[in-house]
């Protein structure tokens, strides 16, 4: 079905992928969004993925979104940039499932050893 939509369209699955004239004027906005994915890209060197998840899930997101608002003079919401990144992650799989949830809101109690009051004599 999307060959016929493609052909339709005028493109042919064999040929190389050319836009028809009349879509020239979606062109900019194309190439921002191709740009808008590069600067993403070039983001995850700093943020890695993987670091989306766990305590460092809201810094890692809001070091993409500063990165994204200082290329493009613009703001970026939480959600566009988690969208952005859906289209190169499964980000369902970053999420926690109940075992770990269970695991991170354990609590512990801590103490010192006794060791560590305790005065060298020397």
């Amino acid at each position: 079905m999307a060959n016929v939509r493609a052909e339709e369209e005028g493109i042919s699955v064999h040929s190389p992928c050319q836009a028809p004239p009349s879509s020239a004027s979606s062109l900019p906005k194309e190439q921002s969004e191709v740009d808008l994915e590069l600067k993403l890209l070039e983001a995850l060197e700093i943020y890695p993925p993987n670091k989306l998840q766990g305590i460092h899930r809201h810094f890692v997101l809001y070091g993409l979104m500063e990165y994204l608002r200082r290329s493009f003079d613009r703001h970026f919401s939480s959600d566009e940039v988690l969208q952005l990144l859906d289209r190169f992650y499964n980000l369902e799989m970053l999420k926690p499932d109940d075992e770990e949830l269970e695991l991170l809101n354990q609590e512990e109690v801590f103490s010192l050893p006794q060791s560590f009051f305790v005065k060298e004599e020397s």
